[in-house]
């Protein structure tokens, strides 16, 4: 019998870890203790907690897992994206990549192990679901790799931004999703900008409409499709959540003021990239309130799909922006490495494919 896996320390908001202290006589400000020694410091060793007090690190070491996840193998791309296989402590990989741009760096995160989408188009989609990630898994991603930048690239070094885009259907793991956007929040902890998280789906209906109980963040749709057959024929969920159930859900979640859905359309040549394609988007999308992003595909090995020249992907942003939609294409990174949209697939080949 497998041995199950210990409750990780870095799955509680901070509240529950108040109310965790509190319940077991504890001070509940020893939880604030605790975030500033994690999330502000880096300190992951309890040891070095210097104001916590001896009892409640007792406690903690007693009951929940403490170890940050390990990274493993970690690869440079030629535009600085780096990407990284993280282990976890029952031995399962997942890969996370930090991309850098002018201003901010990104964390693209992965919640599941593998996935059960299953969408044709994705590498990540070939491994199918081995389980999902607790909120500490994720979190952890976060707190391996800032510690890493800091050791080895940059003592300043700080993760600005958080995209739940890496392996998994985050909403297929909705409450371990839930609680790992809310630590990301805890302005006492790593104290990120709601503007600042993205949350991606591909269309789970039932769990886009829990959305209202999730915390404000960006929200992303992967549409990657303008027609019902087109995109059954890319993701599988399709044939379940249509998009017309797609989009009666997509119509309950809560927008704050000026903030905009952006749905992730990956072009791929000769599939979804025609004239038709562009005239049902405009035919879906409202202006108002819908940013367009292209993604071009990234070719991986063994795909069928192929990238559309740059010549038609100008094209085809063009006739969404002359008809008054934000359409924007992503730059892609990190290809080179099979760190991009799309490319990433954990396993131990990548601890010598790029060396």
């Amino acid at each position: 019998m497998k041995k199950p896996l210990r409750p990780h320390l870095y799955s509680l908001p901070l509240e529950e870890l108040r109310d965790w202290l509190a319940e077991r006589g504890l001070a509940r400000f020893g939880a604030d203790q605790i975030y500033n020694w994690l999330y502000k410091n880096w300190i992951t060793d309890p040891l070095l907690w210097g104001n916590v007090a001896k009892k409640t690190k007792e406690a903690l070491l007693a009951e929940f897992d403490l170890e940050v996840p390990k990274i493993v193998w970690q690869g440079l791309s030629q535009d600085g994206t780096r990407k990284f296989l993280v282990r976890m402590q029952d031995g399962k990989t997942i890969e996370t990549v930090a991309i850098a741009a002018d201003d901010r760096l990104t964390l693209c995160i992965s919640s599941q192990v593998g996935c059960a989408i299953g969408c044709t188009f994705c590498h990540t989609g070939t491994m199918g679901l081995t389980r999902n990630l607790q909120a500490g898994e994720i979190v952890g991603q976060f707190v391996a790799v800032t510690k890493w930048l800091k050791e080895n690239v940059d003592v300043n070094a700080r993760l600005s931004n958080i995209v739940y885009m890496g392996q998994g259907e985050p909403l297929h793991n909705y409450e371990e999703v839930k609680k790992s956007a809310l630590i990301f929040l805890e302005e006492k902890g790593i104290g990120l900008s709601q503007r600042k998280v993205t949350l991606s789906t591909s269309g789970l209906v039932p769990q886009i409409k829990k959305l209202w109980d999730f915390p404000p963040v960006n929200i992303a749709i992967s549409l990657h499709a303008a027609h019902n057959d087109v995109r059954s024929e890319l993701m599988p969920i399709n044939k379940a959540f249509d998009l017309e159930r797609l989009f009666d859900a997509i119509r309950t979640i809560p927008l704050k003021a000026r903030r905009r859905i952006t749905y992730e359309y990956i072009l791929i040549a000769g599939l979804n990239d025609r004239q038709e394609d562009i005239d049902g988007l405009l035919k879906l999308l409202e202006v108002e309130t819908s940013k367009v992003n292209i993604i071009p595909f990234n070719e991986y090995p063994e795909s069928k799909f192929k990238r559309p020249s740059d010549t038609h992907i100008r094209w085809f942003q063009k006739q969404l922006l002359d008809q008054g939609h934000t359409c924007t294409v992503r730059i892609t990174k990190g290809d080179d490495i099979l760190a991009a949209c799309g490319q990433l697939k954990s396993k131990e080949d990548s601890l010598n494919l790029w060396s």
